[in-house]
């Protein structure tokens, strides 16, 4: 029988870093509240959870590979909220922020996770954040605790 692994959702014992843009805040600071719920339930505590601001979304993988180099973390999620406009800004912004992220996951080892809401308009955004579409924020937060204790099983 083939050897499997599996991630649990077990918080207890794990330290998380999360950054999150102050731009779009409406959006983001629903984010947050479903990411901290998540994390409690499954057993982290307020003290094992440190909360970073950034001016916006673009600038989260800076700080996401700076806790995730201090090795202080079990895993870093990131929060943020782009909404598209009538410029291509939106395309530029949220491709860099996805790949930013992506490489910090990629060059630290740290599990950083990508919980980045993209929208059409604000009312697309909120439905993301708590509203019919459930919370990326809680469901970034719960990829988090399973990589975690997948690296930590590896």
């Amino acid at each position: 029988m083939a050897r499997e692994i599996i991630g649990q959702l077990i918080a207890e014992g794990l330290r998380f870093g999360i950054v999150v843009s102050r731009f779009n805040e409406l959006v983001t600071r629903r984010l947050l509240g479903g990411a901290l719920d998540a994390l409690k339930r499954h057993g982290a505590s307020d003290e094992d959870i440190t909360i970073v601001w950034v001016p916006g979304s673009f600038e989260i993988p800076l700080i996401a590979r700076k806790l995730a180099e201090s090795k202080e973390y079990s895993a870093v999620i990131c929060l943020g909220c782009i909404i598209r406009g009538d410029t291509p800004h939106f395309e530029y912004v949220a491709s860099e922020t996805a790949k930013g992220i992506a490489q910090v996951a990629l060059t630290t080892g740290v599990p950083t996770i990508f919980g980045v809401v993209t929208a059409e308009d604000l009312h697309q955004a909120l439905e993301r954040a708590g509203g019919k579409q459930g919370n990326r924020g809680a469901d970034a937060a719960l990829a988090a605790i399973e990589m975690a204790n997948l690296i930590r099983s590896l």
